[in-house]
Order: structure tokens, then C-alpha cells, then sequence
């Protein structure tokens, strides 16, 4: 990585900057400025996992913000079950699933457990690179928000039905995904729920339910140890066989004792009850926690904070999150009016909060990819080509430190929760260099697919502009194409210095362009522009402000 934009960014990102949250004062009231390339990219980055040129165009021709709104949260398609992808010269073999087929119905195997996970894993990662609605974005927040660790479970076909669980909810309800998710297979593996019965209550799953998926840890949840320890006797009975994953209540383990909590809800009593009557003891738990003033308060920061910037004053607080919060509850939990409204706001749109946070390296890999449409297998035949190329997206996401799956622990990944770095914990002194080397890759290399590359032609990207022969423009064009904000000049001096070789005058690109438009199936001709551009795209890939978004 370039010596010089490595300092720029490390000095960048770990100054912990002016205070931007007080400075902005914009409420929920509906944006009525101009849907300008900036906003349309704005909204656009932070929805979904990068932005093609394509799909600006899309949301470009709809014309007003609220149609815009409309196409993020339509609902995609229900995706096809990932498929055995793994086999190829390897000593691995599904016992009775071909290649192509997928594994989700198979007995567990304790031999491809790992590599069926690794399918899963690429098949999500896959999903995210094209999905043109919110859904798969707020997939990946309920994931941090609501976590298991795959690997620590180990049970490929649990891992899927949780993710399924997300996918049913991701725009739904939360109160149901938070009754879902309690007696989710997955779950009561992970956080010992199986293992929660009346003889040794187990609180884990209990404290984690209010502390970090509904109440939160901040002031104002006074939720004691004894809520935690009634809570954890309401949930006892609910279990889970690993090997044939389904989840069943067990009367017997069920304590039937009266539950009392604390005056932090109301002094509450939730009566114990016999026989399969005691299942009814969990919805009036959750009906309960998710009712409490705070846990609105609470999934409105976090959601803000995912989305918007990941400060949030004293103003906001009273101006944004309190209001989201009243929406919340008299929706009856939706998620949906409250994400619909804080995306249209004057708020989100405040010219502060554009380049705001740093990319998480989901955002940044697959964002890279997404934008400049590295060529990936698109016959159904080559799925393990496919599987190669996105293993190295994969294992590129996991160096940065974000193994979608597996976050470091029940409190999802520091970057959403630790203050006061947040977004600053995705960059260190490992994950910069990391992050360069991924640059590098991307722009001279492309990704192996065992005797295939999958690559970026950048040559027909820069022809899809069309003043791509003037560097003026073109670098224009490219770089408003790419950033929300403005960028400063020496930057596009330095840029257009590469794209003329280091020449004085424009004519050292055009002619290189025009002989290259006049000549398309020569080689030396491409070459000569190829070369250029990969320099020029090697240098914007480790700009301080493509780190951001």
C-alpha cells in the first residue's frame, strides 16, 4: 500500500474527530431536497452492500425519494438452499447428495460439517453481492444484533435455519423474531437453553436477552439479578436434539413456580404453569421485556447506529431516537415504519453524515466487488469455480476481522457497540495493511478459481462513461461515481498525472483511449490503457475516503 495514504488513513481514522453528533440538528421530518447523484449514492451505500452503476440508474429513473424507499424494501425473491460445492479435489463426499444438490436435509456429519458451513457462508456472501433491496443488509444487523457463533456450534443445517429465521423477520416483527430466535435450535445450543431445566436453571441466555437483544446495558436498564434469574426459570423445558435439529418442550424440565420481577416491569407475575400449558410462560416473558419503554429506545439506537453514524448526542437522542421509539411501540414492533422513516428523514440526509463511518469490511470487500462488477461465474455449471472465487472473498472477510457467522462473541463485533472507537475498531495496524492487500489483488489479479481467475475488466468499466476519453471528465465522472462528497483537487491532479503517464498534456490519454475505441481487438492497444487504469484504480482503492462511507 502507498506509504503516503497509509499515514493519511491511519491519522484519519483514529482521531476520534470534533464531535460531529451535536453539530447535527436535522430532525424526522421527510427530506425534500434534490435526489442528486450524492443523495441517490448516499442512500444507496448505506443499504446495501455497495453500489453498481447500474443499480444508481435504477433507483435514478424512479425519480422521488419515496419510490426510492418503496424499491429498497420490496421483498426479493426467496433464494434457493445452498448447494454442495466443496467436493472438487478434495477427499470429501455427501453421502447421498450430488454435486449441485443441496445438503440442508442431510444427517449431520461431524467429516463436511465445516465445509457445508463454508458453503453456507459463500452462498450469503453471494446473496448480499446482488441483492438491490435492504434485506440482506438488515440480515447482517439482526446477525450482529442477535448472534450465534456457527463454527462454535458446529451444525451447518442449524446455522441455515437461523439465518432463515432472519430472513423471515428481517423487516418484520420484532417482538416474533425475538420469540423465534429463543427456541431457535441454534440458539438454545449456543447460549445453553437446551441445557436450562428446573433442577440447574441456566441464566446465560436469560441476562443475554435482556442485556444485549432487547434492554441494553445502559442507564436506565435497572433490570436486576433477580429479573435475570425469574427470566431463566420462565424459559426452562424449551430443548433442542442436536442431531436431528427441531425444537420440542420438555413439561417435565419446566419449572412451574410463580415468576415474580422486579419493579423495573411493573412488578410482573407470570404465573407457573403444568404440561405443555408452560410454553405460554415464554410469550408473556418476551411480551413483557419488549414492552418496556426502553427496549424500543434501545433497538432504535442500535438500528441507528448501523445505518446512520455511530455517535448519538443528546439532541439526536431527543430529536430522532425518542420519536423512532413512540413510532416503534404504536406499530406494534414493526421494524418496518421505523427503517422507512429514518431512511426518508432530513436527518439521514444531512450533508455531515455522508463519508461519516468507516466501512465494515463486509461493506468494503464486497462493496469493491459489487461496484466494479468483478466477473464471477454466472453459469449454473461453474458453481465451483464460483465457490473458489467468493472462499477468497471469505477468507479476505475474515482477516479483516469480520467472519460473517462467527463474531467474536454474543455482543455481535466491537465496532457497534464499543465506545468510544465504534467504526474505528475495523481499522488496525493489521487490517489497513490488509485491507491494501486486497486492493492490490483486486486491481492486478483478480481471484483464483483453480484454473480460472475471476477479475474486474476495468477497461469496459471506464467505457461505460461516456466522456471517458477527456481525463478531465472521466476523472470527474469516476470519482462522483464513487464518493458522496467532494474530493480535494491535488487528489485529481495526482490522478490525472497517472492516467497521462506522467505527460503534460491531455492528448497523452485520448490518443492512448481513441486508439484503443478504434482498435478494440488489439492487444498492445488495451494494454496500453489497461496498464493506466489499473495504476489509477490501485491509488482510489486505498483513498482515505474509500475506506468511508
Amino acid at each position: 500500500m502507498n506509504s503516503l495514504i497509509l499515514s493519511q488513513t491511519k491519522e484519519t481514522f483514529m482521531s476520534p474527530g470534533p464531535g460531529m453528533s451535536d453539530m447535527l440538528q436535522k430532525g424526522l421530518q421527510t427530506y425534500v431536497g434534490p435526489m442528486d447523484s450524492g443523495s441517490i449514492n448516499h442512500l444507496l451505500r448505506r443499504t446495501l452492500f455497495g453500489v453498481t452503476k447500474a443499480d444508481f440508474s435504477l433507483f435514478q429513473a424512479k425519480g422521488d425519494l419515496s419510490s426510492m424507499i418503496a424499491s429498497l424494501f420490496s421483498k426479493p425473491q426467496v433464494p434457493g438452499p445452498p448447494i454442495v460445492n466443496y467436493t472438487d479435489g478434495k477427499d470429501i463426499k455427501e453421502p447421498s447428495v450430488a454435486d449441485g444438490k443441496t445438503w440442508i436435509n442431510e444427517a449431520w456429519d461431524d467429516k463436511i460439517e465445516y465445509y457445508r458451513l463454508l458453503s453456507l457462508k459463500t452462498w450469503w456472501i453471494n446473496l448480499a453481492l446482488y441483492d438491490q433491496t435492504i434485506t440482506e443488509k438488515m440480515i447482517m444487523f439482526w446477525h450482529n444484533h442477535i448472534p450465534v457463533e456457527m463454527v462454535g456450534v458446529f451444525h451447518a443445517r442449524q446455522s441455515y435455519d437461523y439465518l432463515s429465521t432472519l430472513r423471515k423477520h428481517a423487516l418484520g416483527n420484532f417482538k416474533q423474531l425475538v420469540k423465534d430466535l429463543t427456541k431457535d435450535p441454534m440458539m438454545l445450543f449456543y447460549l445453553n437453553g437446551n441445557s436450562n431445566d428446573k433442577t440447574a436453571p441456566d441464566e446465560n441466555y436469560a441476562r443475554e436477552l435482556q442485556e444485549l437483544f432487547c434492554i441494553g446495558k445502559g442507564p436506565n436498564a435497572k433490570f436486576t439479578e433477580e429479573d435475570i434469574k425469574a427470566a431463566a426459570k420462565v424459559l426452562t423445558g424449551w430443548k433442542s436434539d442436536y442431531l436431528k435439529p427441531k425444537t420440542f418442550f420438555a413439561a417435565w424440565a419446566h419449572d412451574t413456580s410463580d415468576k415474580r420481577f422486579s419493579s423495573f416491569y411493573g412488578e410482573t407475575i407470570i404465573k407457573g404453569r403444568a404440561g405443555d400449558n408452560g410454553m405460554t410462560e415464554m410469550d408473556e416473558l418476551i411480551d413483557m421485556i419488549v414492552g418496556h419503554p426502553e427496549c424500543a429506545l434501545y433497538i432504535c439506537r442500535k438500528i441507528y447506529t448501523y445505518f446512520v453514524y455511530p455517535e448519538i448526542s443528546e439532541q439526536t437522542e431527543i430529536n430522532i431516537i425518542q420519536p423512532l421509539a413512540k413510532l416503534f411501540k404504536e406499530n406494534n414492533y414493526e421494524i418496518l415504519p421505523v427503517l422507512q422513516t429514518l431512511l426518508s428523514s432530513e436527518h439521514f440526509f444531512d450533508p455531515l453524515l455522508r463519508l461519516a463511518m468507516i466501512k465494515s469490511p463486509m461493506d468494503y470487500i464486497l462493496g469493491a466487488n459489487r461496484h466494479f462488477q468483478m466477473r464471477f461465474p454466472q453459469d449454473l455449471t461453474e458453481y465451483k469455480s464460483k465457490f473458489k472465487a467468493q472462499t477468497v472473498l471469505y477468507y479476505f472477510l475474515t482477516s479483516l476481522q469480520q467472519d460473517i457467522g462467527d463474531p467474536p462473541n454474543v455482543s455481535g463485533w466491537p465496532a457497534y457497540y464499543q465506545y468510544p472507537q465504534f467504526d474505528k475498531s475495523w481499522i488496525s495496524t493489521h487490517t489497513i495493511h490488509e485491507r491494501g492487500n486486497h486492493s492490490e489483488l483486486l486491481v492486478w489479479y483478480g481471484y483464483q478459481m483453480g484454473d480460472k481467475v475471476a477479475t474486474i475488466d476495468w477497461v469496459a468499466y471506464i467505457d461505460s462513461y461516456p466522456r471517458a476519453a477527456d481525463p478531465n471528465y472521466l476523472i470527474e465522472d469516476v470519482l462522483n461515481t464513487l464518493f458522496t462528497t467532494s474530493i480535494d483537487p491535488s487528489v485529481k491532479v495526482h490522478l490525472k498525472s497517472i492516467l497521462l503517464s506522467g505527460q503534460l498534456t491531455d492528448y497523452y490519454w485520448t490518443s492512448a483511449w481513441s486508439a484503443w475505441k478504434a482498435n478494440v481487438n488489439d492487444t498492445m492497444f488495451r494494454n496500453t490503457v489497461e496498464i493506466r487504469l489499473k495504476l489509477f484504480f490501485q491509488y482510489i482503492l486505498q483513498m482515505d475516503e474509500f475506506q468511508l462511507m
